[in-house]
């Protein structure tokens, strides 16, 4: 049985929300965490299930590109809705691969991890000429990426909000590079934020926000926190 708490938002009756936070590369452990939920969902059908990725597929693990690969499959149950969000390190890639990208970009990519997603692809960091190996679906698929998903009482984001900014109003780049006044926040804020961006040892569950990037890719688990109604459980792999 999955052991669940009382959560600070709430989602519509007949909803239920499977979310992931940052894989960073590793590609069995999202498979894992996907056989996990379908597990679930057999055993506690409901109406409608939708399943998000919350962001940093790529990047410092050692299968960026089986992640990928992953999420363009099937959904881990068939009808379910998959979303997918975009984190910094996909902003990051895109902007390195870019035929007209500066060194100084480039760089910043490779000393965030870009190199292991390169190497994934059979590709090395120290020959940019050969970068245009990454299949073109690939780059589509982190191109069509969100920035961010509203559900009930939710928004879901990579990294968070701008608290004092209408949701309407939210730039990109909070939505997936903010950490502070974000995380501290102690004012109102108009939906609780579901986020990863920053690690954390377990789910942390505030007024405001829920994090769950419990830090996958420096050895902590892959985990996915599961709402409905007003309640919130964690599954992880």
């Amino acid at each position: 049985m999955l052991t669940e708490f009382l959560a600070p938002a709430r989602l519509p009756p007949g909803q239920r929300i499977y979310t992931i936070g940052d894989p960073h590369g590793c590609a069995a452990r999202l498979e894992a965490l996907h056989d996990r939920i379908a597990e679930h969902l057999l055993d506690h059908p409901v109406e409608r299930a939708t399943l998000i990725h919350l962001g940093d597929y790529v990047d410092r693990g050692p299968d960026s590109a089986a992640v990928i690969d992953l999420l363009l499959g099937p959904p881990p149950l068939h009808g379910m809705q998959v979303v997918n969000l975009v984190g910094n390190h996909e902003q990051m890639m895109l902007a390195a691969l870019s035929p007209t990208a500066p060194d100084a970009v480039l760089d910043f990519w490779l000393d965030n991890g870009g190199g292991a997603t390169l190497e994934s692809y059979g590709l090395s960091p120290r020959h940019p000429e050969g970068w245009d190996a990454v299949p073109d679906d690939h780059l589509a698929f982190l191109k069509g990426c969100r920035s961010s998903h509203a559900a009930g009482g939710y928004l879901f984001a990579h990294a968070g909000i701008r608290p004092d900014v209408p949701l309407a109003a939210q730039d990109v780049m909070d939505l997936t590079w903010i950490r502070e006044p974000f995380l501290s926040w102690r004012g109102p804020v108009p939906a609780v934020v579901v986020h990863g961006h920053t690690p954390c040892k377990a789910p942390e569950i505030r007024g405001h926000r829920i994090g769950i990037d419990t830090g996958a890719v420096f050895g902590g688990d892959l985990t996915c926190a599961v709402l409905q109604d007003d309640r919130i459980g964690f599954l992880t792999a």
